[in-house]
């Protein structure tokens, strides 16, 4: 199985060059086989990407941007869900591919399970403690669970105007991309009318010859 990776090489957008390095990188680190398919030279590869990413994961008006990555011919996703299944190490089953031995998934099922040990250790320790402690701990308990809301609050609001900044971001770089594109098209369509013209004034000068 091939790792297929969509990307624009002749892209202007920053944006996307570092999401494509991102991509790149990390499956090189990773050691994952995987091919780059060009879409900005490639008229094959761009129109196979379009087709092939599910309509309920393409952008509102319809163009995917690249980095999209692929498994063969199965979908895998593009550049944000690549980013939160790395976050959560779990760039393997995003890829649909088995993870090696020793990887940081079973690495962390390791620690998980040292983890849970240690809780309950410190579990019964807690019920040896007199009536006092424990009303001690349930007040602690109390005022942490407070600070955890105002946190949780905060992060919500965060996180809501991250989401709001991304959007906006993305909105930019799918008007970017899209710019690009034309662009691309719009010149190879004046380079095919120059030579056009360039046809008909040796025609008219052979005729005139004649």
């Amino acid at each position: 199985m091939v790792i297929k990776v969509f990307l624009a090489t002749s892209s202007g957008s920053t944006a996307i060059k570092k999401k494509q390095q991102d991509v790149v990188g990390f499956l090189e680190a990773l050691k994952v086989e995987y091919a780059e398919l060009d879409i900005a030279c490639n008229e094959q590869n761009r129109m196979w990407m379009r087709q092939n990413v599910p309509e309920e994961k393409k952008p509102s008006n319809g163009i995917p941007l690249p980095p999209q990555i692929f498994n063969e011919e199965s979908y895998c996703g593009d550049y944000d869900t690549f980013f939160d299944a790395k976050e959560d190490n779990t760039v393997y089953a995003f890829l649909g591919l088995p993870p090696p031995p020793g990887s940081k998934k079973h690495n962390g099922d390791a620690q998980g399970e040292e983890g849970q040990a240690g809780d309950e250790e410190e579990g019964e320790g807690g019920r040896a403690d007199d009536e006092a402690t424990e009303l001690e701990t349930s007040r602690g308990e109390e005022e942490e669970a407070a600070a955890e809301e105002e946190t949780d609050e905060v992060t919500e609001e965060t996180e809501a105007q991250e989401e709001e900044d991304e959007e906006q971001e993305d909105e930019q770089l799918h008007s970017q991309e899209e710019e690009e594109l034309q662009q691309l098209e719009q010149d190879q369509d004046e380079q095919g009318s120059e030579e056009e013209e360039e046809d008909t004034e040796l025609q008219e000068e052979e005729e005139e010859a004649e």
